[in-house]
């Protein structure tokens, strides 16, 4: 166990920074798993521009790298655009 101070601090800081990340990974993974399963090429749309704006704000306070966003933003765009 932790002998010092800082480190029995910096413990119960992984701990909520490690349940706020899987929070904003788990919002993710919804928003991803909402425009692959729509048909409606519209509504699909609309779902996307939510996701991306999703991802990039995960970039932002780094939970996620900027290529992994850029794949799942060229994914879904190549799915929703292959919609009749």
């Amino acid at each position: 166990m932790a002998q010092h101070k800082s480190v029995k601090k910096r413990i119960v800081k992984s701990k909520k920074e490690n349940l706020r990340n899987r929070s904003y990974i788990s919002t993710m993974k919804t928003a991803i798993k909402s425009v692959k399963n729509v048909s409606n090429k519209e509504e699909a749309e609309n779902k996307l521009r939510k996701t991306v704006s999703i991802l990039d704000k995960l970039v932002s306070k780094g939970i996620i790298h900027k290529n992994k966003a850029a794949n799942e933003k060229s994914k879904l765009t190549k799915l929703v655009n292959s919609l009749t």
